[in-house]
């Protein structure tokens, strides 16, 4: 379980949970990005997109991230990693760090400069990958591929919620540091 690095900060956390298990778990019969089946889904969605949970969710996830050393930029897969990064970015304006935010496309764009990464320019920069949640972290790890294709150095991946179903070990294997702000067992939840 993650703890976060002071007591404000674990307030936040404490928060966060309480809104995720009234608001973004949903019980029921799910398929899973990975095609499993499921029995509760957790939306966050629902949530990084929510004015009372952003500020939390930007303060969290920036001390989540606050050992990465020399990191500049934080961003993902479009769709579920935006709201996340840019509220990290503007929490970490309030700070002597603050970080930039990119958005990586699933494709390249056929038209324009044809980018498949928007926003901060991250060749040859440190960077983190952040997630809402990750079942099997193939999200993360096409994030990370385009990062790498543009000269970027992805160093972690960091997610609000670890659904606790092999992305850690798939993202570990890449190189890569796994950060998660909430488990299921913050939840209450059993993994599927």
């Amino acid at each position: 379980m993650t703890v976060a690095s002071t007591p404000e900060l674990e307030a936040d956390r404490q928060y966060l949970i309480a809104l995720i298990e009234d608001e973004a778990v949903f019980h029921g019969d799910f398929t899973l990005s990975s095609g499993a089946q499921a029995t509760y889904y957790v939306d966050m969605r629902k949530l990084t997109l929510d004015h009372r949970a952003a500020p939390a969710i930007g303060r969290i996830m920036l001390d989540l991230i606050r050992d990465v050393d020399d990191v500049v930029a934080v961003g993902g897969l479009t769709l579920g990693a935006d709201p996340i990064a840019n509220a990290v970015m503007h929490e970490s304006a309030r700070t002597h760090r603050p970080l930039d935010a990119f958005v990586v496309r699933k494709e390249p764009k056929d038209h324009g400069r044809g980018r498949q990464i928007e926003g901060a320019d991250v060749a040859g920069k440190r960077v983190v990958v952040v997630e809402d949640t990750s079942t099997t972290g193939q999200s993360a790890l096409k994030a990370v591929e385009a990062l790498r294709r543009e000269g970027a150095e992805p160093v972690a991946v960091a997610v609000i919620v670890d659904r606790k179903t092999g992305a850690q070990a798939a993202v570990e294997a890449q190189g890569l540091q796994w950060l998660a702000a909430i488990d299921l067992d913050d939840l209450g939840l059993e993994p599927q």
